[in-house]
Order: structure tokens, then sequence, then C-alpha cells
């Protein structure tokens, strides 16, 4: 297993899940391997650092594009930072016989009109969620991201790239009062980067970077292996937005003992329905503690603790906004989640309401 620990594996035998258990009894003649790279044309495993090799999907995974009733959900189906179990030799003889239980997994809405989730890495401890100190700055657009990995075992961390410009960093961190969640700034350039985010990093320890383009995953993904092997590119002057470089999901192991995922960077953040709001904005939940009124909306009624936090500049407006907004998406997605469920099972379901918030 050593070669295994290398790209994230760290139990043992004696604590492994008991589903996991019972999969690898039941293909006695497979071995574990982690899915390292996803492409429209399939997948790519590895059982060692520095290894990629093609290994061809169960039938029932390899319908993509397919959503017919009865048809294995799209989150269902292998992703980036699986563990599968495979059989056959490399480089070109491999097959995925079984997916092992994820115990983590970063989802978002897929676009279109239907709901489908999309799983952007699976199996991970950490989030970098990444955002240049430059015009890709965007308060909101983190809350969206840190929506998306709360409810799911992962530990968000914020961390602000090109802290080498002349920026006034305390406007930043003015704006990212309420968070509640660690944030870096750094030079994603600088070997400093590697120190900066080390407690994250450590062996066995599995990290996703999210971010939209040009906010710098790239390029810390070189800093943090040494070496230039992600493709990075120059952001338009005008809005400061990048171009996509990194155009798949890829697992790659880190000196550090650690591995990191590197993702394209995503234009459209839609909910599953899934996710913890109150987690998100618990700043916002603890002051509607403090509320008169149970079912207060924090609109004009008397008492309200929320509106007082706004009025002396402890709450932004634009914060409680999109509080209030991304609520009533994941909602939304609630109710779609839990038709499409109703629909493949036969059943009727309610969705509830209750793990959203209470306002």
């Amino acid at each position: 297993m050593t070669d295994l620990s290398a790209i994230g594996w760290r139990w043992t035998p004696a604590d492994l899940d008991p589903a996991w258990r019972a999969l690898m009894q039941a293909h006695p003649q497979a071995r574990p391997a982690r899915i390292v790279e996803q492409h429209r044309s399939g997948y790519r495993v590895a059982e060692a650092p520095g290894q990629a090799f093609p290994a061809e999907s169960l039938p029932q995974w390899q319908r993509a594009g397919s959503y017919r009733k009865g048809d294995i959900a799209p989150e269902e189906r292998p992703a980036v930072g699986d563990w599968v179990l495979v059989q056959g030799a490399s480089p070109d003889g491999l097959r995925m016989v079984a997916l092992l239980p994820r115990f983590s997994a970063i989802k978002r809405g897929a676009a279109g009109e239907h709901y489908r989730q999309q799983v952007i890495a699976a199996n991970i401890d950490t989030a970098f969620v990444v955002c240049g100190l430059d015009g890709d700055f965007n308060p909101r657009r983190i809350e969206r991201y840190l929506l998306l990995v709360s409810g799911h075992g992962v530990q968000p961390v914020v961390v602000l790239t090109k802290a080498d410009l002349a920026v006034d960093v305390t406007v930043a961190q003015q704006a990212l009062r309420g968070l509640q969640v660690p944030h870096v700034m750094l030079d994603a350039r600088s070997p400093d980067a590697a120190v900066a985010l080390a407690p994250w990093l450590q062996p066995g320890q599995s990290v996703v970077l999210v971010g939209s383009s040009g906010a710098g995953k790239s390029t810390l993904t070189n800093t943090l292996l040494g070496q230039a092997r992600m493709k990075t590119g120059a952001v338009r002057a005008r809005d400061a937005r990048g171009r996509h470089t990194t155009t798949h999901r890829a697992l790659l192991a880190l000196p550090s003992g650690a591995c990191i995922i590197d993702t394209p960077g995503m234009r459209e953040l839609k909910p599953t329905g899934e996710e913890d709001v109150s987690e998100s904005f618990a700043d916002i939940e603890s002051l509607a503690e403090q509320c008169r009124f149970r079912d207060c909306l924090h609109d004009q009624e008397p008492g309200c603790a929320v509106r007082a936090a706004v009025a002396s500049g402890a709450l932004s407006e634009a914060r409680l906004a999109h509080y209030r907004k991304l609520r009533q998406e994941v909602d939304a997605a609630a109710r779609s989640r839990a038709e499409k469920v109703a629909a493949r099972t036969g059943a009727v379901r309610s969705p509830g309401q209750g793990q959203h918030g209470r306002h």
C-alpha cells in the first residue's frame, strides 16, 4: 500500500470501512486504484504517483449523456478522487469493477433546465476556494463556492492569490467578515505559498482547488508541485478574467505527501438542494436567534437583531441579500431533487426545508 498512500490511501485492513471491505471481498482478484483524470472519452486511474492509465468502466457508468428512467444518476458515476477496484494489467488492460463508497464529495447543480448533479471531486478533506485580489475578487462568488462545500464533510479554506499586487488587503479582509472560515493571502508563484498552506497539505490529505478562470489555481498547483505541470495563462486586463487553461480535472501527488485536484474554472454554480445554508451563513443565523420574533423576516420588524447589525455596519446589506437569494435557490433545488427522486423511485417525497435555515 506504500504507492497507494502517496495518492491518498490512508487505511489499514483493520480500519477499512465495512462497505469497502465487503466490496473488496466480493472482488478478490481486484485491487484499489484512484481515479486521477476524467475526460469526455473516459477515465484514467493510478496505483502510484506519476501514473495515469486508461481504465474501462462498467457499462452502467458509460452512459454519461443518458437520463432515461432507471439509469444510474450522474452523481453516482465515478469522478476524480474516487477509489475504485480494478482488474487487469496496465497500461491498456485495466477495467474498473467496483466504485468504493465516498467519504466526501463536492457537487453542483449541472447547467440546464432539468435537475442533475455533477460531482466536482470525491474523497477530499479540504477545498481551497481560490480568488484573486485583482478584478477577480468577488465576495458573493466566494460565498457561493462556500455554500457548495458546506454540509459535505469538507473543510473550506479561502485562498486569496495575487497578494503581490499593489492592493489594499484591508478592503478584502473587511469584505470577508462573517465567513468564519480560514483565509490565506499569498502570491501563488512564491515558494512561500507552500508554507502558508502546509497545515492542509499533510501526508494522506486530499485537497481540491475551486475558483474562477484566472484566479491562479494552476499557477498555485505548479508552485506546490515544484514544477510547471499545469498550463497557465494571462488574464484579460479589462476584467481580470482568465481563459480555461485547465480543461479537465486532474489529481496530482505533491512532494508533501498530500494530493491536489486542479479543476477548470466554473462559470455557473448552481446548488444541488443538499447544501446547509445555516453553516455557510452562521453569523446571520446567530444574529437571527436574537431577534424578538422567531418568525422575523429581517425587514421592518421591531427588535430585529439582523437589521440592527446592518445598521451598525457589523453586517453588510449585500451579504444579507445574498443569504436570502441562496436560501431561495437551495430550497428550489431541494424541491426539484425530491421530484427527481420520486420520479425515479415511484414514491411521493416531500423535500423538507429544515436543514436550510430558519429564515
